[in-house]
């Protein structure tokens, strides 16, 4: 018998009613769609899921990086979504696209991990500067006439990356999934289980608390 319970505490719940277009870097992915794949994987094609792997790595990837700030947690939790939607994809019947539900189980996974975590962890900010540059908060800080354009880029990336740390799981999750991965409000909406309200309301409360944390760099 299927716990609901437990898939719902790994994000494998179905309960949205639409199905938003998931949206690549480079627009349409290239070769079957999602479903294609998905369909192929349920009726036990391994290369099938190995290519909704492909596709989605780097950016499952990126957000538990983003979430933990520690790479080897970031590999560990990426490997771990990827095995959990294995296991769970018989049971997904489409009510939500495999985009969103799978970014589910990964949010989902990476809060449940750092609420485990009895110790910080050190913060590791290999690749972080590349996901800055794209950070609104960052635009917003360093546009002309911000004092913040005078201070290097390394001690920024620094400074934002604690202030993004210091945020709650809730918070944190909305900066990512908006601010450095691009995905629009109703589609995080679906993958955090809240009301696009709840989403805006949230990203603003932690836009605030990060540049009043940076806010020593802006007298």
């Amino acid at each position: 018998m299927v716990d609901n319970r437990k898939l719902e505490q790994d994000g494998i719940s179905e309960d949205e009613e639409s199905r938003p277009e998931h949206l690549l870097d480079d627009g349409e992915p290239e070769g079957p769609s999602d479903d294609e794949l998905v369909l192929k994987a349920q009726r036990g094609d391994v290369h099938a899921f190995d290519q909704l792997v492909e596709r989605y790595h780097g950016k499952i990837y990126g957000l538990t990086y983003n979430m933990t700030s520690n790479r080897e947690d970031a590999e560990d939790l990426t490997q771990d979504v990827f095995v959990k939607a294995f296991e769970a994809l018989p049971r997904f019947r489409g009510k939500s696209s495999f985009y969103t539900w799978l970014y589910r189980i990964a949010v989902n996974k990476t809060i449940n991990y750092r609420k485990k975590r009895n110790r910080n962890r050190a913060l590791s900010l290999d690749a972080f500067d590349q996901e800055i540059k794209t950070d609104d908060v960052y635009h917003d800080l360093t546009t002309k006439g911000s004092p913040l354009r005078s201070i290097s880029l390394s001690e920024l990336q620094i400074k934002l990356n604690e202030a993004l740390q210091n945020l709650s799981d809730k918070h944190r999750t909305v900066v990512v999934l908006h601010d450095m991965q691009g995905i629009p409000h109703e589609e995080i909406a679906q993958m955090v289980g809240a009301s696009v309200g709840t989403v805006r309301s949230r990203l603003f409360y932690a836009r605030r608390q990060m540049q009043s944390e940076l806010s020593e760099f802006m007298k």
